[in-house]
C-alpha cells in the first residue's frame, strides 16, 4: 500500500477514488507511567513514556487506516493527515486518515 501526504504519487495516477477512510486510536497511560511522567516534568525536557506511547498509537492507527483501505479495494492512501486530541487528562486520540484510491503505474 503506498502511502504519501501529497495528492499526486510520482509515477502512478489515480485511476479511481474510493473515498475517505481513517483509523483512530484512544490510548492511556497507566497509573506508573503516568507518575513516572509527573516526576520527569518537574525538571523539564522529553517525556518519553509519553513519546513511545504516541508513536506506538500512530503506527497503529496507519495499520488500522490501510485495513479499511484495503477492504475498500484501494492500493493507496493519498493526503494522509494526523489528527490528535485529549480525551479526558489520561487518554489521546490518534486519527490518521486521507483519501483511499486505485493507483495505476504510468506507462
Amino acid at each position: 500500500m503506498i502511502i504519501t501526504t501529497t495528492e499526486q504519487v510520482v509515477g502512478y495516477r489515480v485511476q479511481e477514488v474510493k473515498g475517505q477512510v481513517f483509523g483512530v486510536v484512544v490510548r492511556s497511560r497507566g497509573i506508573g507511567g503516568n507518575i513516572m511522567a509527573s516526576l520527569r516534568s518537574l525538571v523539564g525536557g522529553e517525556i518519553t513514556e509519553y513519546t513511545a506511547m504516541l508513536e506506538e498509537a500512530r503506527r497503529h492507527a496507519i495499520d488500522r487506516m490501510v485495513k479499511n483501505a484495503s477492504l475498500m479495494g484501494a492500493n493507496g492512501v493519498v493526503m494522509m493527515r494526523f489528527d490528535s486530541s485529549e480525551i479526558g487528562q489520561t487518554m489521546s486520540e490518534i486519527v490518521a486518515y486521507g483519501t483511499a484510491v486505485v493507483l495505476e503505474k504510468e506507462a
